[in-house]
């Protein structure tokens, strides 16, 4: 069991909004470079979906992103990878709750090659709440923030270490 995944068991345990999986897939040829195994772009697509159903499990859903005119933007994001991934592969994407600021959030995500049991990825991803009409950022709504808050409030601090290159 990965570090995360002990996270993530601990959160769900704890009654809080913990979140678990956020994604499930397959490696397509398409998503394949010349030397065969799956390209940065695949893991970043994959990593963007996972983040965005984390996004609307914490209460920033399409409709609400639309109605509020409000979104979030990636600001900066550090993946390291670990284990190469083929077409044909099923990955699982678990993520979590780094950190939480005014108007940021922090996510952590995890890839798994699940005919493997191995940890293909991990990154982090800063996103920050904006104004889609201002294009400015702007605090997060309180009920998303305490969602993500009470995520983070229920992990262990040691329990997902640092990515290198990664600022805390």
């Amino acid at each position: 069991m990965s570090e995360l995944q002990r996270e993530l068991r601990h959160t769900s345990g704890s009654g809080s909004q913990a979140i678990d999986v956020t994604y499930r897939g397959t490696v397509y040829p398409s998503q394949c470079d010349h030397m065969g195994h799956m390209n940065v772009m695949g893991y970043v697509g994959k990593f963007d979906e996972a983040s965005w159903q984390l996004i609307s499990t914490l209460g920033l859903t399409p409709e609400r992103l639309r109605r509020e005119g409000i979104g979030m933007a990636a600001v900066e994001q550090h993946i390291e990878y670990r284990r190469e991934l083929f077409a044909g592969d099923v990955v699982t994407i678990r993520s979590s709750v780094r950190e939480v600021t005014e108007k940021s959030i922090k996510l952590i995500h995890e890839m798994t090659n699940d005919g493997r049991g191995e940890i293909a990825a991990t990154t982090t991803v800063v996103g920050i709440h904006l104004d889609t009409t201002t294009r400015r950022a702007r605090a997060l709504p309180p009920d998303v923030r305490e969602r993500a808050l009470l995520v983070t409030r229920n992990r262990p601090s040691d329990a997902v270490p640092a990515l290198p290159g990664a600022t805390e």
